[in-house]
């Protein structure tokens, strides 16, 4: 049996489908793959922000060299 510790307690595999079949029943089949994809367009934008600003950050010189 699959389970997930939360802070409030533990989340097993019937409580997992109860809360999936309450996402479907309030977005519908047809809004979860748009949900999923936006979702993860948003992560990938915020990966590459992220690799970005690490890039584009100056090296600091060690001035003690």
């Amino acid at each position: 049996m699959t389970t997930l510790f939360l802070p409030m307690g533990w989340l097993g595999t019937t409580e997992i489908i109860v809360i999936v079949l309450i996402v479907l029943l309030l977005f519908g089949g047809r809004k979860i793959p748009e949900l999923m994809r936006g979702l993860g367009s948003g992560i990938k934008e915020f990966k590459k922000a992220a690799s970005e600003d690490d890039t584009s950050s100056p090296k600091k010189e060690n001035p003690e060299a």
